[in-house]
């Protein structure tokens, strides 16, 4: 039977050791646990009324005056509501039609110009996606007036960050054995783009534009909210006019809208993909 003598010093260093990990990890732990603290007392306990909300009409007392609905409201939430659901269409057309040359300047095996054209592509990426679709609103309701014309650039603007940045993603990750065959017969740049990419990225294009227009339904119904109007301008009407239950029939109209939405795109991603 041989016994094995460990190394003191080799026991003492894996100690020490430990001890700094330990050490470390408390002290990273510490410090995520007071920026959090500090978020909060100053996001929360600090700005919060909590006398509005501690009193007798409190948290409660607030809500409870939503938990009746106007119904002589029905009739006046037709047409907002189809002007909603045109507004998401719409705009998510026009948005993938802006985006198909954003996506063929921001992938950089198509892009005519690495150094010019494939930035300006990107930065048009993410100019789109940084800027909200109410702040999109607002220009363009400042730009061409009330009405749902702002609501729909404005969805349109907001859309094509993500489908072009989506779009730019799978054209550079295709097979370029198809492109350079097309190329190698004398295709032009047009057909090397429908016939070797655009059946390619075709899949994902698609469950991208469905995706996006499930979620203009959602953006689609605040635009009113600034002007541009659709159902967000009726809830801003009944809030002005302290409606309660008329705000709590436009939420169960933005809801049904948004379960419709969700099916149909749950449908058209079964039926074409």
């Amino acid at each position: 039977m041989f016994l094995t003598i460990q190394n003191p010093q080799g026991v003492a260093s894996q100690l020490d050791l430990r001890r700094k990990r330990l050490t470390k990890m408390t002290l990273i732990w510490g410090g995520i646990i007071l920026f959090i603290a500090w978020c909060v007392s100053g996001t929360i306990i600090q700005d919060t009324d909590w006398s509005r909300i501690g009193g007798r009409n409190g948290v409660l007392a607030g809500i409870s005056r939503y938990f009746w609905l106007d119904l002589n409201l029905l009739p006046e939430l037709i047409i907002p509501t189809l002007e909603t659901f045109m507004m998401a269409c719409v705009g998510t057309v026009l948005g993938c039609f802006f985006s198909l040359p954003v996506a063929w300047l921001g992938a950089a095996n198509v892009t005519p110009s690495k150094t010019i054209l494939y930035p300006l592509g990107r930065f048009l990426m993410v100019l789109s996606r940084s800027v909200h679709e109410i702040v999109w609103a607002l220009i363009f309701v400042s730009a061409v007036g009330l009405g749902a014309l702002p609501g729909i650039l404005a969805i349109a603007m907001r859309s094509v960050g993500f489908i072009s940045k989506i779009t730019a993603e799978a054209i550079e990750n295709i097979d370029a054995k198809p492109v350079e065959a097309i190329r190698a017969v004398g295709g032009n740049q047009f057909q090397v783009m429908y016939y070797g990419i655009l059946p390619q990225i075709y899949p994902v294009v698609l469950a991208t534009v469905i995706f996006e227009w499930d979620i203009n339904i959602r953006r689609s119904a605040v635009m009113g909210l600034v002007g541009a109007g659709g159902l967000g301008l009726l809830f801003f009407r009944q809030m002005n006019s302290f409606n309660y239950g008329g705000v709590s029939m436009v939420i169960l109209a933005i809801l049904l809208l948004i379960v419709l939405g969700e099916v149909i795109s749950h449908y058209l991603r079964k039926a074409v993909i």
